[in-house]
């Protein structure tokens, strides 16, 4: 028993654990060869690139340079950004900018049901208002409420109200109707059609549950709508605050208004527009950032994971730096 236990363990090839005879020998590692060397990637060199940075680069100093030289009173600039007239006129295009948007929101969500109504009564008007508000450009629109004396002159609604049509068609109202009216149209288009994004299966199940047709549109149309209707409503909001300057027209003393009549009083025209450009820039710019995180509450129920913020970046980038340096 023992002599067999002892021949097992000297293994296949005997005592010593010697190869046997027929086992092919072990090729000798080549003294020369080791580890394949890394593939070196050369990028593409984008030739275009750096040609079309250098022309814009150029254009740029050229454009700076041409202000630079122009005969413009800088200092006129500086003096009138917040004198007390541009400050208030500032405060009037904000003021008649939220009024009509406001109007045109109510307005449009009004339409956009109406619309979508089986009536066609209501459709058909509707459709009408968009027409014709949509077709018109905004300044011939400002320019008839401003002149409707001229066809109505008493404004008669009967025992609730009687007046003289210029006394009632001041130029803040001419401006609000007009700006908002025609907001109403561009609206009702944008709600209509966050109205059709939502699933026909939302408002078959809500019936089924017994839900009327105002608290279904209420409750679960609108809702799921907003994420459709939120970035175009804020992009009509931003392009309203710049359209407001057309009510220059009506005498409304808004920022544009301000502006022209300080520039042609000291002969400084183009400072004064300068001015009003940095303060519409700076109202447009603060009114994106709040479009931007609207946008980001009602995308919350479509996206999982919500794309991060602007100072949400800086912040990962500067801790970030400071732990790869540490």
């Amino acid at each position: 028993m023992t002599d067999k236990l002892e021949k097992s363990s000297e293994g296949p090839g005997g005592a010593g654990g010697a190869p046997p005879e027929d086992t092919p020998p072990v090729a000798k590692e080549d003294a020369f060869s080791g580890p394949p060397e890394a593939i070196k990637a050369i990028p593409v060199r984008h030739w275009g690139r750096w040609v079309s940075a250098v022309v814009v680069i150029a254009l740029l100093a050229l454009l700076v340079n041409a202000f630079a030289h122009g005969d413009i009173q800088w200092h006129a600039v500086s003096d009138s950004l917040f004198d007390s007239t541009v400050v208030a006129g500032a405060g009037r295009t904000l003021l008649i900018s939220i009024l009509a948007m406001l109007l045109g929101v109510v307005l449009g969500v009004v339409l956009a049901v109406m619309r979508l109504s089986k009536n066609p009564v209501t459709s058909t008007i509707a459709w009408l208002y968009i027409w014709f508000f949509r077709g018109t450009p905004v300044y011939v629109q400002l320019l008839m409420w401003f002149n409707l004396a001229l066809i109505f002159p008493v404004l008669n609604l009967g025992p609730i109200y009687k007046d003289e049509m210029v006394d009632v068609m001041t130029p803040f109202m001419a401006a609000l109707l007009g700006l908002g009216l025609n907001e109403a149209a561009y609206m009702a288009e944008i709600c209509r059609a966050g109205l059709l994004a939502v699933d026909e299966g939302q408002t078959e199940a809500s019936h089924a549950l017994g839900m009327s047709h105002a608290k279904t549109l209420r409750r679960i149309v609108i809702p799921q709508a907003m994420r459709v209707i939120v970035p175009p409503t804020g992009n009509e909001f931003i392009n309203m605050l710049k359209t407001s300057s057309l009510v220059y027209v009506v005498t409304y003393n808004e920022l544009l208004r301000s502006t022209s009549v300080i520039g042609s009083s000291s002969y400084a025209v183009m400072e004064l527009l300068f001015v009003a450009s940095i303060w519409y820039l700076v109202m447009t710019s603060v009114f994106s950032v709040f479009q931007y995180y609207l946008e980001r509450y009602y995308a919350r129920g479509s996206s999982r994971s919500l794309p991060p913020t602007v100072f949400q970046k800086i912040r990962a980038n500067l801790f970030g730096s400071s732990r790869s340096t540490a």
